[in-house]
């Protein structure tokens, strides 16, 4: 089964248009593909993506534009969609568009905490990147290449290891490759915007060797082949030195936050 979207409009103002590198950072889980099994729930006051696990990660609140006194509602409608996947957790990621415009303050006072990497910085490129790099990229499009994939991620980011999904039209993981060997992963998620890149690693043992940056200048190339000169991300303390050294811009800041609840409890 194919992931679903129930509405597709966007909530802004006719005629005002609209910021893409902004919009695609702030909020990357709004448009990015969606893959089997997953499902974005897309209202006027926010976005839900809801992915494959149980993960908070997989479990992506934002794009909120609300009232202030809508909070209560608008948490427990999420709750709602959450607790259908039977899950007790999601992430709210509140970009710097968001409203009400403090409403990180007002869902720290809720008992909402903070990531373990709290800030990202949404970042934009429109030109192509600087540098080079003789690593070599491809797609992993085999079984075994997603698998090896998944497994790099497991191993850099200190995470269980998860069969890979099918592979889908619009979302593409990559695989860099020093001397033969696979050493990195990355996936890019294309839209009629641009590209959005995610969950670049790299093995410790490879790094500093330019495959990030190969597999950067490789989704960069698709997005150039398909149209959309854009390529956008949120990135963390690690990424953000080299995404600026290779031209990329800062535009906005994203504060991610969890929401942990407890299951609704059976009443007779």
């Amino acid at each position: 089964m194919r992931g679903t979207s129930s509405v597709t409009g966007d909530d802004r103002s006719p005629g005002r248009p609209v910021d893409w590198a902004l919009e695609l950072a702030e909020n990357p889980n709004t448009y990015v593909p969606l893959r089997a099994g997953n499902t974005r729930i897309v209202t006027e006051r926010y976005v839900l993506w809801l992915g494959a696990g149980e993960h908070p990660a997989w479990n992506v609140a934002q794009r909120f534009r609300f009232r202030a006194e809508e909070l209560g509602e608008v948490r427990a409608e999420i709750h709602e969609h959450v607790r259908a996947k039977g899950r007790t957790a999601c992430s709210w990621e509140i970009g710097s568009s968001a409203t009400p415009t403090d409403l990180v303050d007002r869902l720290l006072d809720v008992g909402l905490v903070d990531d373990d990497e709290p800030l990202r910085v949404g970042m934009a490129l429109t030109e192509s990147p600087a540098g080079t790099s003789a690593v070599v990229v491809r797609r992993a499009e085999t079984v075994e290449e997603l698998r090896t994939a998944e497994r790099i991620a497991a191993e850099v980011y200190g995470t269980p290891y998860r069969e890979p999904e099918a592979p889908e039209p619009g979302f593409v993981v990559y695989l860099a490759y020093l001397e033969g060997a696979p050493v990195g992963r990355a996936a890019g998620g294309f839209s009629e915007h641009g590209v959005t890149l995610f969950g670049a690693a790299v093995l410790p043992d490879a790094r500093g060797r330019g495959a990030y940056r190969a597999l950067v200048q490789a989704r960069w190339a698709d997005a150039v082949a398909r149209g959309t000169p854009l390529a956008v991300t949120d990135a963390g303390s690690q990424s953000r030195p080299i995404l600026a050294r290779m031209g990329f811009r800062e535009i906005c800041t994203i504060r991610c936050l969890i929401d942990r609840f407890a299951r609704l409890r059976w009443r007779p």
